[in-house]
């Protein structure tokens, strides 16, 4: 079994089923179809509802691993020279209102995510309601040619962002999708609101880590240097060692550390 499929853990049956019927209630539906999805994730059981709604159930376990997780994260961030940044949660209605809060948040100042529909939670289980999107594709599987195209779009969307003393915490290409031609962001998670200019520099960071695989190093920093200052490039190599070390980054960390110092030179002469 994939790690993750075992950390995820399964929700038993008579559980999703108060769920469903719970969704029914809600929104007045007499019965609803659910399609499960097979998602390659650690912290929720995903499902579509009547190819209307995106659902995320959250179990207590769910939030056992996110709190691993978490733990983990603020060690190597603290290992690249800064205090731990990422919050955590108690239970699992605590992370969905917060991804339901930071996706309402991503809307409101221009930043395109889907449309948060609920929150709440049934029998210990945390559910989410997002609009669903039909038709989109993660940035995996987007073409090289697009993503080279649109690389600066993606440190826009971050920089917006970080003007408004906000962070993804989470960014991943199976974290970007494109849809109608337009990047969204989904998955955001917890960071401390007070620490903009670290939480500014791991995005930086893990974009720069998702994009060097796709079109090289010196054509993401590049395009990252169209957004951000020589300080801030220079402020993301501390955390790059750190995400390498994740499962889900595999990229050349020297590389992006020579070309963002290079990069950093350039803005300053």
């Amino acid at each position: 079994m994939d790690i993750r499929r075992l950390a995820r853990g399964t929700v038993e049956w008579d559980r999703l089923e108060r769920v469903m019927q719970t969704l029914a209630d809600r929104y007045n539906r007499e019965c609803i179809r659910v399609e499960f999805l097979e998602a390659d994730n650690w912290l929720s059981t995903p499902c579509v509802i009547d190819e209307q709604w995106f659902v995320k159930i959250v179990s207590r376990q769910n939030a056992l691993v996110h709190d691993v997780l978490t733990t983990g994260r603020n060690v190597g961030a603290v290992s690249a020279g800064t205090g731990g940044f990422f919050g955590r949660f108690d239970t699992p209605r605590e992370m969905v209102e917060h991804e339901y809060e930071a996706t309402e948040q991503m809307r409101e100042i221009g930043i395109n995510a889907p449309q948060p529909i609920d929150a709440f939670e049934v029998n210990g289980l945390g559910v989410l309601v997002l609009e669903y999107l039909p038709e989109f594709r993660t940035l995996d599987d987007a073409p090289d040619w697009l993503v080279a195209e649109r690389a600066t779009e993606l440190f826009e969307m971050l920089a917006a962002l970080r003007d408004h003393g906000m962070a993804h915490g989470d960014l991943r290409a199976e974290n970007i999708l494109l849809c109608d031609d337009e990047f969204y962001f989904i998955d955001a998670t917890s960071v401390h609101d007070d620490r903009v200019a670290e939480t500014t520099a791991y995005d930086l960071a893990c974009a720069l880590a998702v994009l060097e695989p796709r079109i090289g190093a010196f054509d993401a920093v590049d395009a990252a240097a169209d957004v951000y200052t020589a300080d801030e490039l220079l402020s993301a190599r501390r955390f790059l060692d750190f995400i390498r070390l994740r499962p889900d980054h595999e990229f050349d960390s020297m590389g992006l550390r020579t070309e963002l110092e290079l990069a950093a030179d350039n803005e300053e002469t």
